[in-house]
């Protein structure tokens, strides 16, 4: 039997409205393939060709609430609509199911998902790009990549747990 080759996107940007804010970064995380793969598009890198390039193969895309954020945040900036390449999950209309309510990180909480940075969100996302960007700061920028491959790869233990639980 062949796996079924999946992924797991998250993006940060400027702020909360595609149509005046930019995506500074995508995260992906690839399982399925003999190796698990982890991606991120930053900045002047980031444009549809190359997002869909590296979806080549996948066949499930999951996010968290990604079909009211981030999926049409990269269809309005970068003119790919994933949803029409792709079975697409929002892993939160799962978490409701659940009774599991609010944003990555408090669900998180509520199941006992472990993160090491505990201290950025998405508002201190926006304040890390805007200090590399402004300053040239790579701190910045380190921990804002890390933040985001820490949520791209909680993605895959947040699945991993409801298909556990009925």
């Amino acid at each position: 039997m062949q796996n079924i080759i999946e992924a797991y996107l998250d993006i940060e940007t400027t702020g909360l409205s595609p149509r005046y804010s930019e995506i500074t970064v995508i995260g992906i995380y690839i399982t399925g393939k003999e190796e698990n793969c982890f991606f991120q598009f930053v900045g002047q890198d980031i444009n549809g060709d190359s997002v869909l390039e590296c979806l080549q193969g996948v066949k499930r895309l999951y996010t968290y609430n990604g079909r009211r954020f981030d999926l049409p945040f990269i269809h309005i900036r970068h003119g790919v609509n994933l949803e029409t390449h792709f079975e697409h999950f929002d892993l939160m209309n799962s978490c409701w199911e659940r009774n599991l309510h609010g944003g990555l990180k408090a669900v998180e909480r509520c199941l006992g998902i472990e993160r090491r940075i505990k201290e950025v969100n998405g508002l201190e996302a926006v304040r890390l790009w805007w200090q590399y960007i402004n300053n040239y700061d790579k701190a910045a920028l380190k921990t804002l990549l890390e933040y985001n491959k820490e949520d791209v790869i909680n993605l895959k233990v947040l699945r991993d747990i409801l298909l556990d639980k009925p």
